[in-house]
């Protein structure tokens, strides 16, 4: 069981030390890092941008609450996953909140400093399309993670642009965020009211339970479309 305790507030430019866990070994490491700032929040929680120490490498935090009312999957899915086009977990520790009934799980993963999301906007605001290699080149690579998480059972359940995050010097998509990831079960039925409301599949929308894979590629279609069309498909 790796260490808990109580990080304070974690965009302190002061170097933070907590017991880690090592995400390919398993075993427990010591993890320091600083330079904190907020570059994301949600309904899940909150994402930090850190650097490590000594090796001077960025990662991304992010801090979820652990609420007992829900399960978590996403930990036991990114542990499962190791693809070119998926962002990698380096390692994962929990730590109390001010509430000491708080306690948050956080990941610390490789750190992409862009998303679909932003670049597709930025061209909007420009009044210009996305350049078709470029949107034949990060769809590539999203059908090719999807490939990957379908073939081992997953289902990400929340493609969306924001949810695909890009390097934009090399171009490299790593498709992020497994909060809704699930392994579909044939005759399990599942939560229909997932999935963000741009990129619902029918199936979805109609309340299905027994639904499968598929509705990641509703959803990848749907970010194809935005990328082309400058806006949102079914808005």
């Amino acid at each position: 069981m790796n260490g808990i305790r109580s990080l304070g507030d974690l965009d302190s430019k002061r170097v933070l030390r907590v017991t880690a866990c090592d995400a390919k070994t398993g075993q427990n490491c010591e993890l320091s890092y600083t330079n904190c700032k907020n570059v994301g929040n949600g309904s899940f929680g909150v994402v930090y941008q850190a650097q490590l120490v000594p090796s001077g490498e960025m990662v991304a935090i992010k801090k979820v609450l652990q609420d007992k009312r829900f399960k978590n999957r996403e930990l036991a899915v990114m542990k499962e996953v190791r693809h070119y086009n998926i962002v990698e977990l380096k390692a994962y520790f929990y730590a109390q909140g001010e509430n000491k009934d708080d306690l948050y799980l956080n990941l610390v993963l490789e750190f992409v400093p862009e998303t679909v999301y932003r670049v597709t906007r930025q061209y909007a605001k420009l009044k210009q399309p996305v350049p078709i290699f470029h949107v034949k080149l990060y769809m590539y690579q999203l059908f090719r993670s999807l490939a990957y998480i379908h073939s081992i059972g997953i289902c990400h359940r929340d493609i969306k642009p924001q949810n695909l995050l890009l390097n934009p010097t090399t171009g490299i998509l790593k498709l992020c965020d497994f909060g809704s990831a699930k392994v579909l079960v044939a005759g399990e039925p599942n939560v229909s009211y997932i999935c963000s409301r741009y990129y619902r599949a029918p199936e979805l929308i109609f309340g299905a339970t027994n639904y499968t894979t598929s509705i990641d590629i509703w959803s990848a279609g749907c970010v194809m479309a935005e990328l082309i069309l400058g806006q949102p498909l079914f808005p």
